[in-house]
């Protein structure tokens, strides 16, 4: 159905399909117009020309209408108006259209500007007079530290189990966790505590977001289609965001897009992508020839204000970018021929690399301080099978392990380098085991002190040693000194509290025995003994308080967690099926100076004594509470059990007025009888 048009209408749709505008049609069916800008303005000599050129560009995205171009012309001075309406067979092609014609260049002086109809509609509609806009409060943002001000001095924790991502005060006094916040599917991959707590770390696919404050509020969000992990800076300044990129065929290598992010703007600062073989070098390259998680490293915790660093491995070499704008430093890679493997100190802007034996040239064991790129130490170590770095918590000693190959070349020996970073000239001492031909499981520092222990042994009990960075014989003097060796242990892994002193012995990784042993090494004495059978993690709070060991769903059965005291007490155990997930909210560094520090450890027992006083006035507060509750159970009974004894009065009476004398109450006689039934009779011939 067409309508009628007056000649002035007529005018106003001249070159639309015809029957235009139509009567009853349907929007998805409408074509989407479209207007193209930057057309050269020509006289009628040249018009006929022009417009055969134009159709033939315009028609290249989509197929355009019948009569679906107008090219108008300036009535008053007889030159075309520089414009051009194009209308597609389809949105679809509209669009398409407009995304390829949008900055074509037609010529050296005429440039395409493309616009959708309806979007130059709404720049038409857009008043000539700016009208600014009434000014609006904003809400003040929540305190995303204000859990650290809790009066209890209680620690927080997230717990993720089927759909539900849950967050918790540890409530020890009440022997149970109580509720902060709760969100079903929450995530969809895992979440993560930013470095010091401020905020939580949510994946989708669309990629990460930040949450935080009283009412974890959504802080930021850094798009990133199919993300896979999210790593922070030490300081939480700066975040990157990394996926693999799915290989559009089968011969096709594979690729990966790694975003880095300002967390406070939410700004991309720096995109790397491309060949996943290109960054896999080394200690960073997967079995499959894929990145290993995490080849790009940040630097570790430094001064207030200080930048940032990121690194990551190169054939040849290692690449390290600088905050805010996250170029190399001095424009170029550190040049390291043959380079296995890179560990920042987690104390500042410290780089420890190890660079494999090839031909002539030994391995050898680099520290280097950036951004002078200043070499603090080297070593040189010839027939190594292979090295692990570890640092201390607080950067002041770095260990290697170098594992040697005998003369023979059909074993190996393992001996250690230890690095001592606050020493002038960072001096090395040598380390070796009674039995160097012993396996090394792991050596793990003690936080904020100067020993470590060593896991070490072969067949399913091990030994534990423990050593100091002090030779006892003179105060202060560096020395390696052999403190105490604990023989026959069923563990495999090994937690220093956070606070130093205390030391688990914990039967996870491949035994899951899950034998737990508490030790205080300052006099090397068993503290307690426990089980958690089937456990796959140990986690230590940041406080060195309270101990979790975990089973999560890798196991079918008994999936939950259990909280220690630091000397072994099982506090409180939660069950929960498919357990996916256990992290301790970290706390930032202390304001506290060293000096007020060793004054609370001082008079610790004159603190601990007003705190003992405040869990006893709780534990009798939740006693009062447990009663007050069963009592408010008890007497919800009685007022049930009221209401019914007026029902069974009534139904009495009704009874009574119903059979009268005939109502006998245990007037009766119990007898037993038995019945027998004949289910089926079979008759079977029987030859004799």
């Amino acid at each position: 159905m067409s309508l009628a048009l007056k000649p002035d209408e007529e005018k106003m749709f001249e070159g639309q399909p015809q029957g235009f505008p139509f009567g009853d049609f349907d929007l998805e069916d409408v074509m989407l117009p479209e207007v193209v800008d930057g057309v050269p303005k020509v006289s009628q000599e040249k018009y006929q020309k022009l417009t055969s050129i134009l159709t033939k560009i315009l028609s290249g995205p989509g197929h355009i209408r019948e009569n679906g171009l107008w090219h108008p012309v300036d009535e008053a001075t007889g030159l075309s108006k520089g414009c051009v309406f194009v209308e597609y067979e389809t949105p679809d092609q509209a669009r398409a259209a407009q995304a390829a014609l949008h900055g074509y260049a037609l010529d050296k002086a005429h440039k395409f500007s493309a616009t959708l109809y309806d979007e130059a509609e709404r720049l038409a509609a857009v008043p000539d007079e700016y009208v600014a806009p009434e000014p609006r409060d904003a809400p003040p943002p929540e305190n995303q530290w204000s859990w650290l001000s809790d009066r209890r001095g209680r620690d927080q924790f997230v717990a993720r189990f089927g759909d539900e991502t849950e967050i918790y005060w540890n409530d020890v006094a009440k022997q149970q966790p109580e509720d902060v916040y709760k969100r079903s599917t929450w995530t969809e991959l895992f979440v993560l505590w930013t470095p010091r707590g401020s905020a939580l770390a949510t994946l989708h696919r669309q990629g990460v977001a930040l949450w935080g404050g009283d009412s974890f509020g959504r802080l930021m969000r850094f798009s990133h289609q199919l993300v896979q992990r999210v790593a922070f800076s030490a300081d939480e300044r700066y975040a990157y965001t990394f996926s693999e990129v799915p290989p559009a065929g089968p011969r096709d290598p594979l690729r990966f897009l790694l975003i880095v992010w300002d967390v406070r703007s939410g700004r991309k600062l720096r995109v790397f992508e491309g060949p996943q073989a290109e960054f896999a070098v080394g200690a960073a390259a997967r079995p499959d020839g894929g990145l290993a998680w995490d080849a790009f490293r940040w630097s570790g915790g430094a001064a207030p204000g200080a930048p940032s660093f990121l690194a990551h491995l190169k054939k040849g070499g290692v690449a390290v970018y600088e905050s805010p704008d996250f170029g190399l430093v001095d424009r170029k890679s550190v040049k390291l021929d043959s380079v296995q493997s890179i560990e920042w100190s987690p104390a500042g802007p410290v780089l420890a690399a190890y660079q494999v034996e090839e031909g002539n040239m030994p391995a050898r064991i680099m520290l280097m301080r950036f951004p002078k790129k200043e070499e603090l130490r080297a070593k040189n170590l010839h027939s190594v099978a292979g090295v692990q770095l570890s640092w201390h918590p607080q950067g002041d000693f770095l260990a290697v392990a170098v594992e040697k190959w005998t003369k023979s070349h059909k074993s190996t020996n393992t001996h250690f380098e230890l690095f001592s970073l606050r020493e002038r000239d960072t001096p090395i001492d040598m380390l070796e085991l009674p039995n160097k031909a012993e396996k090394i499981h792991e050596l793990v520092w003690e936080p904020r002190g100067v020993r470590f222990a060593i896991l070490h042994g072969d067949g399913s009990r091990l030994s534990v040693s423990i050593y100091s960075m002090r030779d006892g014989k003179l105060p202060g003097a560096r020395g390696v000194a052999h403190l105490h060796t604990l023989v026959n242990k069923q563990a495999s892994s090994l937690h220093w509290s956070p606070a130093g002193r205390f030391l688990v012995l914990a039967g996870t990784k491949q035994t899951q025995n899950g034998l737990m042993e508490f030790w205080d090494t300052e006099d090397m004495s068993l503290l307690s003994a426990g089980e958690h059978y089937m456990a796959t993690e140990v986690q230590w709070d940041p406080t060195g308080r309270y101990l979790t060991t975990v089973v999560n769903a890798q196991n079918s059965t008994d999936n939950g967690y259990y909280i220690w005291s630091f000397a072994g007490q099982l506090l409180y155990k939660v069950e929960r099926n498919r357990f996916y997930q256990f992290q301790w909210r970290p706390r930032p560094p202390t304001l506290l100076l060293a000096e007020k520090q060793k004054a609370i450890l001082k008079n610790l027992k004159h603190y601990s004594k007003k705190y003992d006083e405040e869990d006893e006035a709780i534990l009798m507060q939740a006693d009062t509470e447990f009663l007050a509750a069963r009592e408010k159970q008890m007497e919800e009974w009685r007022e049930w059990q009221a209401t019914k004894a007026e029902w069974a009065a009534e139904q009495a009476e009704a009874k009574k007025a119903l059979l009268g004398d005939r109502l006998r109450d245990g007037d009766f006689t119990v007898q037993l009888a038995e019945v027998t039934v004949v289910l089926e009779v079979k008759e079977e011939a029987v030859k004799l």
